[in-house]
């Protein structure tokens, strides 16, 4: 395997003969295509037995990518069994329909497209791995950190989403909006709008990586909330306007220690019990049996962070108990979309 038919292979969004974008899932845009093109050169030059595995992923992503696209576009109008369907019905869909049933009602498209994201960010988690095998630059490996972390947070804005779509308490107008992000990720499974709040809480999550809170006193929550003031201005608006909502409070501190509101309570009972004034975060992980196989700055620990705040958050509102009902990623889009609503 050559570099230059390795580089053949990549593909770019396709146009249909009147020049509009067609509805395939774009495998790689255009920055990406500049980034892997310049490590597959590297690579030709400094590691070339390793381009055949590399070939392996890039096709198999490829085929996946076809695969998913040759089901019916969401955004194009089509009749089955007679019912009109649009993106117009799919989002007037998802802004009524109940969470619990709305799975098996979704296009395959949707769901498939999902299984491509996850694929494209464990290539590009392997590309990373690679490069710093292979004493690249660091420049390469940020360049490749980078797309890593456009994937994740392409999964993270469907989550969040979804989640602001079944919050009846939002103005239809806005989940109406959300609803039709959520119809364009889907259907090229690229999120331009992610951009927004993506690199933000990149920024609050490193910041949160470089504290070292003491459980106990939890003096790393004053200490996230006065560095984050100065990463953004929106970061700082929504801070100053929600700090006093409890629920933004305990998400906050959930987002810092990394643990459910549940696992900080007990490590506060633990420490009256034993009359200790703190722990470590890593005494208190211990305590609570959580362990840490991944480095703080790999985007899979963002995520799996997110994923267990989440679920957690939605086991409160199923079940009406005490603690944050959202996580701090719901809680700070839904600021962004409210504020530009207004404006």
């Amino acid at each position: 395997m050559t570099y230059a038919s390795l580089s053949a292979t990549l593909s770019s969004p396709r146009r249909a003969e009147d020049g509009t974008v067609s509805a395939d899932i774009v495998v790689f845009d255009k920055d990406e295509h500049a980034v892997i093109d310049k490590i597959l050169q590297s690579l030709q030059a400094y590691a070339p037995g390793v381009l055949g595995n590399i070939a392996d992923c890039i096709t198999t992503l490829e085929q996946l990518a076809m695969a998913v696209s040759r089901y019916p576009s969401i955004q194009q109008s089509t009749v089955l069994a007679g019912e009109q369907r649009s993106e117009e019905t799919l989002i007037e869909t998802l802004c009524s329909s109940a969470p619990d049933s709305r799975l098996l009602t979704l296009p395959t498209k949707v769901i498939l497209g999902k299984s491509f994201l996850i694929a494209k960010f464990q290539t590009f988690t392997a590309l990373t791995k690679i490069a710093m095998n292979a004493y690249f630059e660091e420049s390469d490996i940020q360049s490749l950190r980078r797309i890593t972390l456009r994937a994740m947070f392409a999964l993270m804005a469907e989550d969040v989403y979804t989640t602001l779509l079944d919050n009846g308490e939002l103005e239809y107008d806005i989940r109406k909006n959300i609803a039709s992000l959520l119809t364009e990720l889907w259907e090229h499974r690229l999120d331009e709008y992610s951009s927004s709040f993506a690199g933000v809480l990149h920024k609050v999550w490193t910041a949160r990586n470089k504290l070292a809170p003491n459980f106990g006193t939890m003096l790393g929550v004053s200490e996230l909330f006065l560095l984050s003031m100065e990463l953004d201005e929106s970061w700082e608006r929504f801070m100053i306007a929600k700090m006093a909502d409890p629920e933004i409070g305990q998400a906050l501190e959930e987002f810092l220690f990394g643990i459910t509101t549940e696992k900080i309570n007990y490590i506060r009972t633990v420490l009256q019990e034993r009359k200790l004034s703190a722990l470590s975060r890593e005494e208190a992980y211990q305590l609570v049996g959580v362990t840490n196989d991944l480095p703080p700055d790999d985007p899979r620990t963002f995520y799996t962070s997110f994923i267990e705040r989440k679920n957690s958050a939605e086991s409160r509102r199923r079940l009406q108990v005490a603690g944050p009902k959202r996580t701090l990623e719901d809680l700070y889009i839904q600021f962004i979309f409210e504020s530009q609503q207004t404006q």
